[in-house]
């Protein structure tokens, strides 16, 4: 009968409505007083999905680690407990750069999941705007900043340096058994200019084994960038006790400031130094890599050439303002990751996955684009390390535009 029909029909109707006010807030159930049944039901499917996606990704990154240094290791003599203790020593530095990759696509998977099922429709049409459907991903996404920020400042740091170290133990081993002690771990022509204390150095060699320098010269140097002395030494160390340098079998030169003629030539046996502070450490690290670099270290090197205004600085300043601004990649990917997922035609989760890669492409020409600019000192570092994360916020908040 019509009238049973639309008894049933008003019965089921208000069935549905009774359902998805479950989900709405109110009634004790508001974010105030804690998180009600759609909020458990979304952080579940969406926490899994992403211990799924950081189990593979760093599962992925863990053979990638074994392939490129695998074979190195062993010919260094790493055996059993020395190379699971270098694997878990790298794995921290790349949770970093996993976690955004894994919150976009896992974010992406379950948003998009859940608006195939219709039921982030059911939920907007109960009267729950996406502010407080999202606030729980928020919530978590403030916490993955956080975390971010932490492993980069203390946790990313320590495994960059001792997965280094632990490196050059085992290649050290494996050259002490064919080369002499000042030829292990030997970098061949270090120089090092301290433009503060007005000191040049320069080493024929330096090894990373004994930390001494072979063919050793340094020149003191007046205001006007002239050298008045000159200690030239076979050898010579940093001696932490003392706090100093040690230089041994050379002789020191004297110069006349204004002419270049040589004025005196002092031999000696072993010359302490007490003035000369330069941090071996610190020569080592010029010529690396910024991406094989911590976080001190790179700040170390920015004060350094900042002294010398010396463009060189300009890759390590990128680098270093990059891992700072990449700590607000967490919030950044969720509201790309938000109106990407639940506009549009309900179709395959595994869709959002392919946009995501699209994403992260977008994103890593932003950042060499930026990178080149900073390089030819268009902009400064500091802006140039933010232009990917402002342009994928732009591109947010474009989509959020659209979503209303």
């Amino acid at each position: 009968m019509p009238g049973a029909r639309n008894e049933t029909c008003a019965g089921k109707s208000g069935g549905e409505r009774a359902d998805a006010n479950k989900f709405a807030p109110g009634n004790g159930t508001d974010l105030l007083t804690g998180v009600n049944t759609f909020d458990r039901h979304l952080l579940r499917e969406w926490l899994q999905i992403l211990g799924l996606v950081l189990l593979a990704t760093c599962g992925l990154l863990l053979v990638q680690v074994m392939y490129d240094d695998f074979r190195s290791l062993r010919e260094g003599g790493a055996r059993g407990l020395e190379l699971w203790k270098y694997f878990l020593v790298t794995m921290p530095s790349f949770f970093t750069v996993v976690l955004p990759m894994a919150l976009l696509v896992s974010l992406m998977f379950t948003l998009g999941k859940l608006h195939r099922a219709n039921e982030l429709t059911a939920m907007r049409a109960a009267g729950v705007g996406f502010g407080r459907l999202m606030a729980p991903v928020w919530i978590a996404g403030l916490g993955a900043c956080a975390l971010s920020w932490w492993l980069n400042a203390t946790v990313v740091p320590w495994s960059v340096e001792q997965s280094r170290a632990l490196k050059e133990v085992l290649e050290f081993r494996r050259q002490a058994e064919t080369l002499s002690p000042d030829r292990i771990g030997a970098v061949n022509s270090v120089a090092f200019d301290n433009p503060g204390a007005r000191r040049m150095w320069f080493f024929n060699s330096f090894s990373q084994h004994t930390k001494r320098g072979y063919g050793v010269s340094v020149s003191q140097l007046d205001a006007r960038r002239r050298e008045t002395t000159r200690l030239l030494a076979a050898q010579a160390w940093f001696d932490a006790a003392r706090r100093g340098w040690v230089f041994k079998d050379g002789r020191e030169l004297s110069f006349a400031a204004e002419t270049g003629e040589l004025v005196g030539s002092v031999p000696f046996t072993e010359q302490f130094e007490e003035k000369f502070r330069e941090d071996p450490q610190l020569m080592m690290l010029i010529g690396r890599r910024p991406i094989d670099l911590s976080f001190h270290e790179l700040a170390r090197l920015i004060d350094y050439f900042e002294v010398e205004h010396n463009p060189k600085g300009v890759p390590y300043a990128v680098r270093y303002f990059s891992l700072i601004a990449d700590t607000l990649g967490s919030l950044i990917v969720i509201a790309i990751s938000i109106p990407f997922s639940v506009t549009g035609v309900r179709v395959n989760p595994a869709v959002g996955v392919a946009k995501s890669i699209g994403l992260f492409f977008l994103y890593y020409v932003l950042a060499n684009i930026a990178a080149s600019l900073a390089t030819k000192q268009i902009v400064d570092p500091a802006v140039a390390a933010w232009i990917p994360n402002v342009g994928m916020a732009g591109l947010a908040t474009w989509f959020f535009a659209r979503l209303r």
